[in-house]
């Protein structure tokens, strides 16, 4: 395949070498992404649309379904699935509360494909977790339903947004603070990151600074650091120094270090937003 028809396949093909590779026309190809939304989901303003592996296995599976008879619009829908809207949280929240992992992961992994791992935070996890919360405010007893919709929607960014294919250290290291155990931020996060093709150590929650120091003593580089807190209790000043002290560079996130004053260089990112401008 040559390097004018696709790109590296880390980060996805171009519509001529998907053509090339199933053995139909580029036209075709466009026609079913904009009729019937077989192909890329998203793509940045001024850049080609590229499709990923799941992507041509969708579009092969839709061929063999012509094949064996069907239309176009017939296979399509077979192959897309329920048609879901953007921030619709209803259905996520029924298969929360009724415990149903399939239902939930399903749903998720259609809307992360569909719409990027930024906007499916933004405007439909966040907004499911502030619900349940608000049940709980009310005296639901649903614990237990925030725990899954997180571990659901932690299998999934991990499924679908494995750490990329780099020859090179990953120069991000993702951390919770010693004692905090709420690590689907910083999950949010690398799957982000992942998205875009920027590699990143992810050591998840409860890290003692002294974990912290040994990665860092074993990077050949200069890392940043994030360091995510949730709590006061946790916002941990001697975390912040010891990274500093070992040469990182050191970004701190979440509501726990609101009332920590911390040295200038330290930058405090107060979304995922401002967390991928930061380190991207």
């Amino acid at each position: 395949m040559s390097s004018g028809h696709a790109s590296d396949a880390a980060a996805g093909y171009t519509v001529r070498a998907v053509a090339d590779r199933l053995g139909i026309p580029t036209a075709t190809l466009r026609s079913w992404n904009q009729r019937y939304r077989i192909g890329p989901s998203r793509h940045s303003p001024g850049k080609h649309r590229l499709y990923t592996e799941a992507d041509i296995a969708a579009l092969e599976r839709m061929l063999a379904l012509i094949r064996e008879g069907a239309s176009p619009a017939g296979a399509a829908a077979v192959v897309r699935g329920p048609v879901i809207e953007f921030g619709d949280r209803a259905a996520l929240l029924d298969a929360a509360f009724a415990l149903d992992t399939t239902a939930a992961t399903t749903l998720l992994a259609k809307h992360f494909g569909e719409f990027g791992v930024v906007d499916t935070w933004n405007g439909l996890c966040r907004p499911a977790f502030a619900e349940i919360v608000a049940e709980q405010d009310r005296g639901v007893g649903c614990v237990d339903v925030e725990h899954l919709l997180s571990w659901c929607v932690t299998s999934v960014l991990q499924r679908g947004n494995p750490p990329p294919q780099s020859s090179d250290p990953a120069a991000i290291v993702l951390a919770c603070t010693s004692g905090e155990q709420h690590a689907l931020p910083l999950e949010v996060l690398r799957a982000a990151l992942a998205e875009r093709g920027v590699p990143a150590v992810m050591l998840g929650a409860d890290v003692p600074a002294f974990a912290l120091t040994d990665t860092l003593s074993r990077h050949p580089g200069t890392p940043t650091v994030v360091l995510w807190s949730n709590h006061e209790s946790t916002a941990l000043f001697a975390t912040v120094r010891a990274c500093l002290d070992a040469g990182a560079r050191v970004l701190v996130g979440g509501p726990g270090w609101e009332a920590t004053r911390l040295p200038p260089e330290v930058g405090h990112v107060d979304s995922l937003h401002a967390a991928l401008d930061a380190l991207t």
